[in-house]
């Protein structure tokens, strides 16, 4: 069997093990038997469960890591599917199922094309890694960040959907919750009470009227209220003596956590200075899940954003990879978050994407990913470690 073709079944594996995010122990463990197959010189399995393959270079070149989260979304819609979710049912050059796209497709040809290297006759010079990171959903870079420590990359190659284009950058991703106080009251009576579902409209609308900065390459920046909710809940006959709003604001390049909390803090500050009766605050949200492994991961939701230089080395020597594989060279940036935001937003690591398959495919109904566009990205990958990892 030719490696295309063994890596086009190993993807149809990797679909066919659920692996939503906390449960990717399954996943975990075939990717590392497949590596330890394909003659990778290290495999181990880390504290939070995510899986590293290492491919020992000459020496005296860079270290490259090759990163796919290996978690998914659930399928809560599968009534609306045609294929079966969890099929990895290969048909007219479609591999279907939850996580195609959103990315054991990426995995998959990442893992092979470090194989194809740790099986050739001609290895580059700098030692290259694959990790197959785990709560990525949730958590984008909290699980990359150990890895990074270990290993030390000079470059990281996110593996997420950009149909084979070479993505310099992408907006962050803060998540914040904002709390407006009051004083409880039978409904009957509401006026003896101070209503927080009310204190929050003045917030809601002030959000809406935020003016936030746009980017060049990046685009604008966003603030949207994705959920509300009041305490006591149900407030059946009582006037709530709570409210809290979560905001989903998409961050720009140079936008940190103290200069976006300032500006809600700004609007809150507005408020109460018009109404006496106004308690509220704004904070980041603070989160905590478990690993399958047992170990707790937890992390501020503020995930910064970040962009390369186009005449920058490692874009320029990166492009002429792509070339070398036969690839049409484009350069553009993602939409949504990544665990670039880790590599690049946080710890200044040259980072770019590069992936099969297409973003607005990730969470959909029959998702799927491109045979043509695995195999481009088997080719790019290769061509990458190779040129990447010199000096």
């Amino acid at each position: 069997m030719q490696l295309k073709d063994r890596m086009i079944d190993f993807c149809r594996r990797l679909i066919q093990i659920p692996s939503i995010s906390g449960q990717e122990q399954g996943v975990a463990e075939l990717i590392a038997q497949e590596m330890k197959a394909l003659g990778f010189d290290r495999v181990w399995i880390d504290k939070y469960g995510s899986v590293i393959g290492m491919v020992q270079g000459t020496g005296g070149g860079k270290a490259v890591l090759f990163d796919g989260h290996i978690d998914t979304v659930p399928v809560s819609d599968s009534h609306q599917w045609t294929k079966e979710p969890f099929g990895g049912e290969l048909s007219e050059g479609r591999i279907y199922g939850r996580g195609a796209s959103d990315m054991k497709g990426a995995v998959a040809a990442m893992v092979y094309a470090l194989g194809a290297i740790a099986q050739g006759q001609e290895r580059p010079t700098g030692d290259l890694y694959v990790s197959g990171t785990v709560q990525e959903e949730n958590f984008e870079g909290v699980a990359l960040a150990s890895i990074l420590e270990e290993v030390k990359p000079e470059v990281v190659i996110i593996g997420e959907a950009t149909e084979l284009r070479l993505n310099i950058g992408q907006r962050g991703r803060g998540e914040l919750a904002v709390h407006t106080y009051g004083k409880s009251a039978h409904s009957a009576n509401p006026q003896v009470g101070i209503n927080a579902i009310s204190k929050m409209q003045p917030v809601i609308k002030g959000i809406e009227k935020l003016k936030l900065n746009s980017h060049a390459v990046l685009g604008q920046g966003i603030g949207v209220v994705t959920d509300i909710i009041s305490t006591p809940y149900p407030g059946s006959s009582v006037v709530p003596n709570h409210c809290r709003i979560t905001i989903d604001r998409r961050l720009l390049v140079g936008e940190t956590e103290q200069r976006v909390l300032a500006q809600f803090e700004e609007l809150l500050d507005e408020i109460k200075a018009s109404d006496p009766q106004f308690s509220g605050n704004v904070e980041f949200v603070k989160a905590e899940a478990q690993c399958y492994t047992g170990v707790s991961i937890e992390g501020l939701r503020f995930f910064p954003a970040w962009l390369m230089d186009q005449q920058g080395p490692v874009v320029l020597k990166a492009q002429q990879a792509i070339k070398e594989a036969g690839l049409p060279v484009v350069l553009g940036t993602y939409s949504f978050c990544t665990n670039g935001s880790q590599s690049a937003g946080v710890k200044g690591i040259a980072t770019l994407g590069f992936g099969p398959s297409r973003e607005n495919l990730a969470h959909s109904v029959d998702e799927y990913v491109e045979v043509e566009q695995l195999v481009g990205a088997l080719k790019g990958y290769e061509a990458l470690a190779r040129v990447l990892s010199e000096k």
